[in-house]
């Protein structure tokens, strides 16, 4: 059984910083690109950023290029997403998700290209 299992998820203050992880078991992703989305409280879930199978390409939405760094170690089967400079727009439940074919990193930014998805972490930003 896949499992993506996220953690470092807290409440932090306008600027402040968190790391977020997602370990994967029951297959590995080193050939997969892995991704983070998030969901506000009542809008739709969104893509946040994403990373190739070697690590050397990264992507982000914009509202968060220069704050957030997606990061894996394929050897320990986990990604990374560390927030800087952490906004109250920020606030939301972060999910990670893995896809399900190998060396595939066409539309990145769409939810529905990954298969396995995490429970989901609480981000809350407080100004």
């Amino acid at each position: 059984q896949v499992q993506l299992v996220e953690s470092g998820g807290g409440s932090v203050q306008t600027g402040g910083s968190l790391r977020l992880s997602c370990a994967a078991s029951g297959r590995t992703f080193s050939n997969s690109v892995m991704g983070w989305f998030r969901r506000a409280p009542g809008k739709e879930r969104e893509f946040v950023a994403a990373i190739t199978w070697t690590g050397r390409t990264t992507f982000y939405t914009d509202s968060v290029k220069g704050r957030f760094t997606i990061s894996r170690d394929n050897a320990k089967n986990t990604v990374y997403l560390q927030m800087n400079n952490l906004k109250p727009e920020d606030t939301a439940v972060y999910y990670c998700a893995g896809r399900g074919y190998e060396y595939d990193v066409a539309r990145y930014e769409w939810a529905d290209k990954y298969i396995y998805w995490g429970q989901g972490t609480q981000v809350t930003v407080s100004s």
